[in-house]
């Protein structure tokens, strides 16, 4: 009986590919395992197995598997059922879902071999002389790779030349896997067994008492392994005796000492671990935790809704303590990875090395590792924290989810595919495990409190601050009323000066929030009104003063600010706008000694650059803290008194319709991070209209009204929470065949939706790294059935591409748009 295999390509194919896999292999495949397959020409991907039948394909003829890659399943059948659910709500492949779930090193890639064609004896007359350095190698080498040839001929592009040589038939090129994994590994030093007699041992010492060196590098061994049962690092070793690699290398060669390599983790938790029964929970964090117990025990998810500062970590460390004694694994999400560094620290403070992190700043190695820890359910891989491509991680005991400042929109990935959204993604995996999910905010999303009120979550509710402290004081500064009196500093208001001032005499911290980087995100010329626009994009260039440079923030071109507009060639160039950097700028001027920091995308590239600013804050070597969003998220500051929010207008007047939902949350959030210990911290928001609603509740913390408002306006547009919203996104280089695909969707799309259909319209930024957008978006009422309506728009999509003129045009679903 001949053997078939369905695998997933980690490429976006409609449909899974067949290969055919001798009896043998047949029997030793499971679902989940890794297999190196032929693909198209020449290619060899990693694929996953996902069943082994006997049917054959009726299309094509299937070919053979290049190897089996695994022993074991590497993804478990749940985490497969998983992965179909995303394919199918967020309308994209499960190639696609399975190149974001992995890391990229379980990807293993194909490598080029250039091999000589030993049919083939060529002239040496008539060769060049790059030909004839090539094949002179291959006479003392089997295989080169491409990056041989090119060190062997000094030259970066050698394509050209290898493909004439194949042309020519001299060589032959070959396809190879590579592993991109490497573990660590850990050079330590032992005593030889036939030493560790006692008699043995002080002959060998009486021995050495000629070679005071080496006799010291013993000593010191022997002092090493007295202190710990762990193996010796052969550079403590070495460190400690303050003797020279030839001298260990001498008595490794004598047979004394012997060297083993240990397979070692990257990441090792060093710290001292102190009990969570010290964790003291004031009343009503207690009755907050009961609440949160009680609903659980209903309801599979519980909203906990506790002001800033109430010590919401605190409740979900005693939550978790409980669910790592019953032997289940959890899962701690977070929005950003700024916020991970603080949270890592307390809870390796209680849990210790049972926590292990996962997110994108760590490397490919550092993510095999944390991987390989959860597939085997190890000791050290009990509590995962990471952002939202932690739930991809291959859980068998997964008992809580637990998904804080739920609200943020960094939890929805925007591109590539799939789009998912992490909260609604999680609560979809807890289900399938069985799990219990806790969603905490200071300021839950409309579409969390929607499930409260309807009953579907349960809920717990904290409205005071740890430790009796009140809330920020919240003070709205009228800047239009100052810029018209001239009683501005920059972008400073002579409040916010004054308070600034106030809080450093202290020896306090400030926050200032301004929600772009950069120094500006204009430069115009005051003579002709000529702005720099990106080359590639439909947007205006950001001016960076640091560099010197003019920055498109969309596709990351960059040039150098030219002295004269490149218009009319005068100098009257003038900046409109602010971001960071001219904060930042500002202050050195206002406020010269004081420690000024800055923290945004610009600043915190680097692995550990978001820990590096967060530690000198929190140790007080920064006075003031500039910052984007970043600073709104949760970080816990015990020194900061004042909070200061540039301009709040820039939130409300967004072209969306969640903008004074997240301006709502933005604010509250920032004005959280004032005064979290024992003194009441101040918040002063500038504005030019300090009568808005948004405002006026953000004051307030009046969250209901917030909610009461945003809903009815969501109820009467048709918006989620109450309905469910597609975006359809078409893009192409070309903005006449862009126009005319979109009208074709958007007509079939209303003759099957009606007037539930908005668009096709161009985007504030139509324009990105040289291609046109243009979007729809699909309402889809609560009765309506999701599924029908996504088939639907897949069968549009299906006569769509059947039109050769539109088969060009990118097609992008984005499924519960945020």
């Amino acid at each position: 009986m001949k053997y078939f295999v369905d695998v997933i390509l980690p490429i976006p194919l409609e449909k899974l590919f067949t290969y055919s896999v001798s009896n043998d292999t047949a029997m030793e495949l499971k679902k989940g395992m890794r297999v190196a397959v032929p693909f198209g020409k020449s290619k060899i991907y990693t694929a996953l197995v996902f069943q082994v039948h006997t049917d054959p394909p009726v299309v094509y003829e299937a070919k053979e598997i290049h190897e089996v890659i695994d022993s074991k399943p590497l993804v478990s059948p749940l985490q497969l059922d998983h992965w179909q659910w995303m394919a199918d709500y967020y309308m994209c492949t499960l190639g696609e879902v399975f190149r974001t779930a992995v890391p990229s090193s379980f990807l293993l890639e194909s490598e080029t071999l250039v091999l000589k064609n030993n049919t083939i004896h060529p002239d040496e007359s008539e060769l060049n002389d790059q030909e004839f350095m090539v094949l002179e190698a291959l006479e003392h080498q089997s295989s080169l790779k491409i990056s041989d040839v090119s060190a062997i001929l000094d030259k970066k592009t050698v394509l050209p030349l290898l493909n004439r040589m194949l042309e020519k038939k001299y060589i032959v090129l070959k396809e190879t896997l590579y592993e991109q994994y490497k573990p660590k590994q850990l050079r330590t030093i032992r005593l030889h067994d036939q030493f560790s007699s006692e008699e043995a041992l002080s002959g060998l010492l009486e021995e050495l008492s000629r070679a005071p060196k080496q006799r010291e590098v013993l000593l010191t061994l022997f002092q090493l392994q007295a202190a710990t049962n762990k193996p010796i690092p052969a550079s403590d070793l070495q460190k400690k005796s303050g003797a020279s690699a030839a001298v260990i290398k001498t008595l490794k060669n004598k047979g004394i000492l012997e060297e083993q390599l240990l397979i070692i983790d990257r990441v090792i938790f060093e710290g001292e671990v102190t009990s969570v029964d010290g964790i003291k929970l004031s009343d009503f964090q207690l009755r907050c935790l009961q609440q949160l117990k009680s609903s659980l025990t209903n309801k599979q998810v519980s909203l906990l809704h506790g002001v800033t500062a109430s010590g919401k970590t605190e409740v979900y460390v005693k939550l978790m303590e409980e669910y790592l004694k019953n032997g289940r694994q959890i899962l701690y999400l977070l929005p950003e990875i700024a916020l991970t560094t603080q949270l890592i620290d307390r809870l390796q403070s209680y849990f210790g090395e049972k926590v292990a992190v996962f997110h994108s700043k760590y490397s490919q190695n550092e993510r095999v590792e944390v991987w390989n820890n959860v597939l085997n359910n190890a000791a050290k891989a009990q509590i995962i924290i990471g952002a939202r491509s932690s739930l991809f991680l291959p859980f068998s005991e997964l008992g809580l989810v637990i998904i804080d400042e739920e609200h943020e929109n960094s939890f929805k990935q925007y591109d590539p595919a799939p789009r998912y959204h992490a909260r609604d993604a999680a609560i979809v995996l807890a289900t399938m495990h069985k799990a219990k999910v806790i969603l905490g905010s200071a300021t839950p999303s409309l579409e969390s409190f929607y499930n409260v009120q309807n009953g579907k979550y349960g809920y717990a509710h904290m409205d005071q601050r740890y430790g009796g402290v009140q809330l920020p004081k919240i003070e709205l500064v009228d800047i239009k009323e100052a810029s018209r009196k001239k009683r501005m500093k920059g972008h400073f208001s002579e409040r916010l000066i004054q308070e600034i001032t106030e809080t450093l005499s202290l020896k306090e911290q400030v926050i200032l929030f301004q929600n772009r980087r950069g120094y500006a995100p204009i430069v115009e010329c005051t003579t002709c009104g000529h702005a720099p626009q990106c080359l590639n994009c439909d947007v205006s260039l950001t001016y960076h003063q640091a560099k010197k440079q003019l920055r498109c923030h969309y596709c990351g071109y960059h040039t150098a600010l030219e002295d004269q507009c490149m218009a009319c060639g005068s100098a009257t160039l003038d900046t409109k706008g602010f971001g960071t950097e001219q904060i930042e700028k500002e202050l050195e001027t206002l406020f010269p000694d004081a420690k000024v920091g800055r923290m945004d995308l610009d600043t915190t590239r680097g692995k550990h650059a978001y820990e590096k600013i967060i530690q000198s804050f929190t140790q007080k070597e920064l006075d003031i803290l500039v910052g984007t969003q970043m600073v709104t998220k949760g970080l816990d500051f015990r020194h900061v008194n004042l909070v200061g929010i540039m301009n709040a207008d820039a939130l409300l007047n967004f072209p969306d319709f969640r903008a004074h939902e997240r301006s709502y949350q933005m604010l509250t959030q920032v004005a959280g991070r004032a005064g979290r210990t024992e003194k009441r911290g101040t918040v002063l928001v500038q504005t030019y209209n300090p009568y808005h609603g948004i405002l006026q509740q953000v004051v307030m913390g009046n969250y209901t009204e917030m909610y009461s408002e945003q809903m009815a306006q969501r109820d009467e547009y048709h918006y989620p929470p109450i309905n469910k919203i597609i975006k359809i996104s078409f893009k192409h280089k070309d903005y006449n065949t862009l126009n005319e695909a979109a009208t074709w969707f958007g007509k079939a799309l209303r003759n099957v939706f009606g007037t539930q259909i908005l668009g096709p319209e161009f985007p504030p930024v139509a324009r990105i790294r040289n291609q046109y957008i243009k979007q729809v978006l699909v309402k889809i009422p609560r009765k309506q059935s999701l599924k029908q309506t996504k088939n639907s728009i897949k069968r549009i999509e299906n006569s769509f591409n059947a039109i050769s003129w539109y088969r060009s045009v990118r097609v992008i679903y984005d499924v519960d748009y945020f």
